[in-house]
């Protein structure tokens, strides 16, 4: 992305995921005086001026200006302060497209507080730290084409994207992927914890768990096979793997962990509605 052909953006929040959205885009070739940011913290804002050059205000009042000239408005504050970021917010960027990546908030709600319904939400997780992470994206009708070719062009900073086909699917994604990192960092844990149970060292076992996590999820990324069927290659009748997900099975694991990721589904509902509130 250069700096000819990149939109003005106002990112209204400076926490971690506006610094790796930020991040990205300034190392894909976006100029920093092409950003606003508006972050009350002022360790943040420090944080964002020496690791970017990023100048940012503590208020919406002092940069009402670049406000208004903004294509794109990036909404990454906290979803409990949402509503009372956007009051300051909503009278200088009408014309704006605008993202969310706060969790919990419907674009119902974001549409009110702003004024318009050019609205797109996102779901990223935390490896867009990294730009390893995946986002799912909901655009409301509003949003033309050339919107969402936008918003990917952002998001691709970050890592993969996806849209989905209503905001109600959302909540799925974030039960999956959202916080799935948590996920891997469990299953890890206990693997980690297992290792050294049976006698491996702390080093070993970490260096052992990463390597296997990361070749087998590279492994079923580029297989043809579904994971059931790559599962079954690699788990022989009578042998270790076998004893390890009988045991698996038999104490439901599965199961359980599905029911898990149905809980965070139907959390994220409630979040929603919660944040979302008048």
């Amino acid at each position: 992305m250069t700096s000819t052909q990149a939109p003005l953006i106002a990112c209204i929040g400076g926490g971690n995921m506006a610094s790796a959205i930020l991040g990205g885009l300034l190392g894909q070739g976006l100029a920093a005086e092409q950003v606003t940011v508006v972050e009350p913290s002022e360790a943040a804002r420090a944080a964002l001026h020496q690791r970017y050059g990023l100048q940012s205000a503590p208020d919406a009042l002092a940069v009402a200006p670049a406000l208004a000239h903004a294509d794109l408005v990036l909404w990454a504050v906290k979803p409990q302060v949402f509503r009372a970021a956007a009051e300051p917010v909503a009278p200088h960027v009408g014309a704006a497209l605008h993202l969310s990546v706060a969790a919990g908030i419907p674009t119902d709600s974001i549409a009110r507080w702003l004024g318009t319904g050019r609205i797109v939400r996102a779901m990223p997780n935390t490896p867009a730290l990294i730009g390893q992470g995946i986002s799912g994206l909901f655009a409301r009708p509003e949003v033309s084409e050339a919107d969402k070719a936008l918003i990917e062009r952002v998001m691709a900073s970050t890592g993969q994207s996806l849209w989905v086909h209503s905001e109600a699917q959302l909540d799925a994604v974030t039960a999956l992927s959202g916080s799935g990192p948590a996920y891997v960092f469990f299953f890890l844990e206990a693997m980690m914890q297992a290792g050294q149970e049976m006698g491996l060292s702390a080093a070993h076992c970490r260096q052992l768990a990463l390597a296997t996590f990361g070749g087998a999820t590279e492994l079923a990324r580029r297989a043809d096979e579904s994971p059931a069927e790559l599962r079954a290659r690699v788990t022989s009748a009578g042998g270790t793997t076998h004893a390890a997900i009988t045991h698996l099975q038999q104490q439901r694991v599965d199961a359980h962990f599905i029911a898990a990721l149905k809980a965070a589904q139907a959390r994220a509902g409630e979040l929603a509605a919660e944040f979302g509130k008048d």
